[in-house]
């Protein structure tokens, strides 16, 4: 796409700062085994406890790339760049997509049609605004279980590099919010989309094509899992392990 897509950028600025944080600490082999999944490069991930918008994160996604129908689990960069897009690092915050509205929107509604995909997660923080204006941070999780946030994928080549170098294209992944839901409402005003494991295969499957209508019925459907969502307050950020999710006793 060229200037008019780019002219229609600053639609995609969505919920800055809205699950801007999350925790992913399984190794990539419990994460392929839960998700029925092969597996991608992944050589540089590990675990973790504090994870930022554009680092790496684990999605998993449906593709043709070897030839056939493939559900694999691909480390991508944690902020949809749009493949229109002449640079990698982005004026506006695309790590999270409003699923309202989304299909009107330059940046999303390409991926919305066939690159969809699955963030993994153990579960995410974020930050209660109190009357002082305090922020404190609260881990927002389902206990016992993965989540699945629904998200959007991008493949994003670099000009700078020929069109044979494997390093020229760089996935790119963003994570869908909607309005929170009455149980978590008094932490935030929107949360992410959690897919039900019923939803996994009609979400990732890029045969059927996404519009705004195919978004409404998933966030409906994901209603269930965030009312099931519980919290607990936990300390100040800082760093990157378990000792992030540990509550904060009063």
């Amino acid at each position: 796409m060229g200037g008019g897509a780019l002219s229609s950028y600053p639609d995609a600025v969505q919920d800055r700062g809205m699950c801007g944080r999350f925790a992913m600490n399984k190794e990539t082999n419990e994460l392929i085994e839960e998700f029925v999944a092969a597996g991608g490069d992944w050589r540089d991930w590990r675990p973790g406890w504090n994870i930022k918008p554009t680092q790496e994160i684990p999605i998993v996604v449906e593709s043709t790339k070897t030839g056939e129908l493939v559900r694999r689990l691909e480390p991508a960069r944690w902020s949809l760049v749009p493949s229109w897009s002449k640079t990698l690092k982005l004026k506006f915050p695309t790590f999270n997509a409003r699923s309202e509205g989304i299909a009107e929107k330059a940046t999303w509604r390409g991926p919305l049609k066939s690159h969809r995909c699955l963030v993994p997660m153990t579960g995410y923080y974020e930050w209660r605004t109190d009357p002082d204006g305090t922020k404190t941070p609260h881990f927002i999780h389902l206990p016992g279980e993965t989540l699945a946030m629904a998200g959007l994928y991008s493949w994003w080549p670099d000009p700078a590099l020929p069109q044979d170098d494997p390093a020229r294209w760089n996935l790119t992944a963003t994570i869908l919010t909607a309005d929170a839901v009455d149980e978590l409402i008094g932490i935030h005003d929107r949360n992410p989309v959690p897919l039900p494991r019923d939803w996994w295969d009609d979400w990732l499957n890029p045969e059927l094509e996404g519009d705004q209508s195919f978004v409404d019925a998933a966030v409906q459907a994901a209603l269930p899992v965030a009312q099931s969502l519980e919290f607990y307050e936990v300390a100040p950020l800082r760093g990157d392990g378990p000792e992030l999710l540990e509550p904060v006793r009063s």
